[in-house]
């Protein structure tokens, strides 16, 4: 267990690719949100999820977004602004495959840096990566300015870029990063299981 973070599942999306709500697209039977937190309690004492507006059937503490169309970025904000450990880890729920020890690879690098952020096929992955609450400010800061995009945080932010080399022994095939944004990445999903 990594005591001194608390895991937030990003579950605001509008799922516009997807055509449905991604969080209850089912996979083997349970939905993704149903897996991503499972996979969190695993790993996290304390886990969140970020929606945009209250959900009746998730029983899990939930922290709404405070701007309407803020992406992802307002997500991480307002989660941040919601939790009392010293860091965060922000993980989007349309990611099926996540590997624990993955998650505990990166948490071991994470020092005094203000993300950590792995970087799969040279893209960093924003939404899998930890938050020190001292990246708040900063978050606070440019999402005032206009500002949705977390990668462009990331530029402004003391990261900790995590290399494939750095994670293959914990994930060899990198599943933890397959993501669900179309049906044909859900149908790929049904036939990796």
């Amino acid at each position: 267990m990594i005591e001194d973070c608390t895991a937030l599942i990003l579950a605001g999306g509008d799922s516009s690719r997807m055509g449905q709500d991604k969080a209850g697209l089912l996979l083997d039977g349970v939905s993704l949100l149903q897996r991503a937190t499972a996979t969190m309690q695993r790993s996290f004492l304390q886990v969140i999820v970020s929606v945009r507006q209250p959900r009746a059937e998730v029983v899990l503490p939930q922290v709404c977004d405070a701007q309407a169309d803020g992406g992802p970025m307002a997500g991480l904000v307002a989660g941040l602004e919601q939790v009392d450990t010293p860091w965060m880890f922000a993980v989007a729920c349309d990611m099926p495959f996540i590997q624990s020890a993955v998650i505990e690879r990166m948490a071991e690098l994470r020092g005094d840096y203000q993300a950590v952020v792995p970087l799969i096929g040279g893209h960093p992955q924003p939404l899998f990566a930890f938050y020190a609450q001292t990246a708040l400010a900063t978050m606070r800061e440019m999402q005032a300015a206009g500002e949705k995009r977390v990668r462009a945080v990331l530029q402004q932010l003391d990261v900790r870029y995590v290399e494939e080399a750095e994670l293959r022994d914990y994930d060899t095939q990198f599943r933890s990063f397959v993501d669900l944004d179309t049906p044909q990445d859900h149908q790929a999903a049904q036939e990796l299981k």
